[in-house]
């Protein structure tokens, strides 16, 4: 196990030459997440209560007036944020399910539909990632 550095030590080793002219000033360390490619959540839900269609506000925009009581919830989070437009269209060109809601912003697509064409647009959505893209996923959840 290596030597842990003191932050004297570290600053020192970062600035090296500048570091004698920014001691005694303040320093300050940003630190950046940098997105990974990963499907990290894949989940089927059994619902037949319209008020979790409520709370995930499934009920108002496009989807204003309809019931989508006794359907299933396709939820998954993928990264960068920006893959779920491609999640969506496999999963919508996969079968019979509905986008519920895609934030590209959060990495997060809903999928509305029959059960089983639910869980048959999420594994063609994870086929597509792991075996066409190379990223790792999860495993598919039901409840």
């Amino acid at each position: 196990m290596g030597n842990r550095m003191t932050t004297e030590e570290f600053l020192e080793k970062v600035f090296s030459r500048s570091y004698e002219e920014l001691s005694g000033r303040e320093l300050r360390l940003v630190r950046v997440k940098v997105v990974g490619r990963e499907v990290s959540l894949a989940q089927l839900i059994g619902v037949s209560d319209r008020r979790i269609y409520e709370n995930l506000g499934l009920h108002i925009g496009t989807h204003l007036g309809e019931d989508h009581t006794g359907e299933s919830i396709g939820l998954l989070h993928i990264t960068p944020w920006e893959a779920t437009v491609a999640a969506a269209d496999i999963a919508m060109k996969s079968g019979d399910v509905e986008l519920g809601f895609l934030d590209r912003f959060s990495g997060a697509v809903i999928l509305l539909g029959n059960r089983e064409e639910v869980k048959s647009a999420l594994r063609h959505v994870l086929d597509f990632f792991r075996d066409e893209l190379g990223f790792p996923v999860c495993e598919l959840t039901e409840r």
